[in-house]
């Protein structure tokens, strides 16, 4: 699909997680993204392993939530309560953080940076009109994108050449370690500032002054399954303000 279709359908998927809190509303919300992950044929191992780097985060807020809340007491473990309301908000926020992750990963993953960035910068358009540099800030964008790989690998480099040198980054205390990371993050820095360095003489040297007058060498263009997106995604929210509305009924209706 066109890449603004993917980033405005995963802007309003992402803004639907937190209009309402309710079972029904997640329930929802799961089976859209189940449905889209299906057609995009990513394997849902390789989404999960995208939950890996926050499963810290993940967990923190599920039990602050859990021990947090006040309410109604189900279970007391030495000084801490879990109440029926910490334990309804902890399942709420923990699906609402997993769904959140898991719908960003799925257009990052089918969607590569420039064509992504041409969507952002596409979206942004209409804020030339109180003169946001939108093109400048697409290209910041785009440029950060592209060394993130590279600065990964240069710090696996340095890394690497430091321990062939005696460096120990794994024993010792939190400070020790942080003290350690030292003589990898002064040369890496070194590296990133003259690979700039290098990409700013290279653009100026091919005449680059910006985005105006400059054209797309693969333009963006609408087909007819991005409308068909856009009638599922108006389909989705349409149904998810619906149970919202209605989901104290229907829980009810189903003895919830």
């Amino acid at each position: 699909m066109d890449p603004r279709t993917k980033l405005l359908g995963t802007l309003v998927y992402l803004v639907s997680l937190f209009l309402f809190a309710s079972l029904p509303v997640y329930a929802l919300a799961a089976v859209f993204l189940i449905f889209v992950m299906i057609l995009s044929k990513v394997p849902f191992s390789y989404m999960v392993k995208g939950l890996k780097p926050v499963l810290f985060f993940l967990v923190f807020t599920i039990m602050m939530n859990m021990f947090l809340v006040k309410g109604e007491v189900i279970w007391t473990f030495w000084k801490l309560q879990v109440t029926r309301e910490g334990l309804r908000q902890s399942f709420y926020m923990g699906a609402r953080l997993i769904l959140l992750i898991l719908g960003s990963n799925l257009m990052t993953l089918t969607t590569t940076p420039t064509r992504l960035t041409n969507a952002i910068e596409a979206v942004m358009k209409p804020l030339r009109l109180i003169k946001v540099p939108v093109h400048e800030i697409a290209m910041m964008m785009s440029i950060a994108l592209r060394f993130i790989p590279i600065l990964l690998d240069e710090t696996d480099k340095i890394m690497k050449a430091q321990m062939a040198r005696g460096a120990d980054f794994e024993s010792g205390n939190l400070i020790k370690k942080a003290k350690s990371m030292i003589p990898v993050l002064v040369p890496l820095f070194i590296s990133a500032f003259r690979r700039a360095n290098d990409l700013a003489m290279a653009m100026e040297a091919r005449c680059y002054h910006g985005g105006k007058g400059r054209t797309q060498m693969k333009p963006l263009k609408y087909a007819g399954r991005d409308y068909i997106a856009y009638v599922v995604l108006l389909l989705y929210l349409t149904g998810l303000i619906l149970l919202g509305k209605y989901s104290a009924e229907l829980l009810k209706l189903l003895g919830i």
